[in-house]
């Protein structure tokens, strides 16, 4: 069950997924786990958030979630700095549905648990040097915008991209035959409460019925109102969706 005591993180790690295309790997591991240099993917995102000085965050699970809440518990440290924690609290959509509930679906079920603007990062990318800056999150809480993503170039198996970019910093809704670029949505991005609210979300809030929603239509929706600023994230990144790729990552 979803605990709605007033936590009211700044951060959300999204962590459901089943994770088809890394079979076999995720058959009896939640793909967040799987490690890169000996370091779970997760615990990369939870290492950048505690050294940008973060005291709470939330993690969606559904697939194999005990073993996500088993190996963190309610806390993490970062290696040779016990003196700072980051307190760990769970949107469990595998123990109140049996289900993941995607990733607008999974962002209302938490909502409860999350600040008016907060941060949002899949649990299975790997952008090492990625940076929660205060200054961005600020920049954008004072900003008219419902949502900020970061874009990067498109990877092979997104060569088509997903949003446009304007010249001064908005997401752009283009049509498939629009010839002005696309990037890829890095899944890294800010949110304020009220993109998970009408007119864009129609699910009641803190999803008490567990309905499944994408992201993407929300998004669409708000960037054809200007509502939607983005930047090119120019650090590595990498969608680490398949075993290849995770493999790669490893032999670097």
């Amino acid at each position: 069950m979803l605990n709605t005591s007033p936590i009211r993180s700044k951060a959300l790690i999204l962590a459901a997924g089943r994770g088809e295309r890394m079979r076999p790997l995720t058959d009896n591991t939640p793909k967040p786990l799987l490690t890169v240099k000996g370091l779970p993917l997760l615990s990369s995102h939870l290492n950048a958030l505690l050294a940008a000085g973060h005291q709470d965050v939330v993690i969606n699970t559904a697939w194999l979630e005990s073993k996500i809440t088993d190996y963190y518990g309610d806390h993490f440290t970062a290696p040779g700095d016990l003196a700072h924690a980051l307190r760990v609290h769970y949107s469990l959509e595998g123990q109140d549905f049996g289900y993941a509930l995607e990733t607008a679906g999974g962002i209302s079920r938490a909502a409860p648990l999350l600040d008016s603007a907060f941060w949002v990062v899949a649990g299975d990318i790997f952008v090492p040097d990625f940076q929660f800056a205060d200054a961005i999150f600020d920049r954008f809480t004072d900003s008219p915008y419902l949502a900020h993503l970061f874009l990067v170039s498109n990877p092979a198996h997104n060569l088509k991209g997903d949003f446009g970019l304007s010249d001064d910093g908005l997401a752009l809704n283009l049509a498939q035959a629009d010839s002005r670029p696309k990037y890829t949505y890095s899944s890294i991005g800010l949110f304020k409460q009220a993109l998970f609210h009408p007119p864009y979300c129609l699910i009641s809030p803190g999803n008490p019925q567990g309905k499944k929603a994408a992201l993407a239509p929300l998004l669409r929706e708000a960037m054809d109102a200007s509502l939607v600023s983005a930047e090119f994230l120019g650090t590595d990144w990498t969608d680490v969706g398949t075993p290849e790729r995770l493999a790669a990552l490893n032999t670097v």
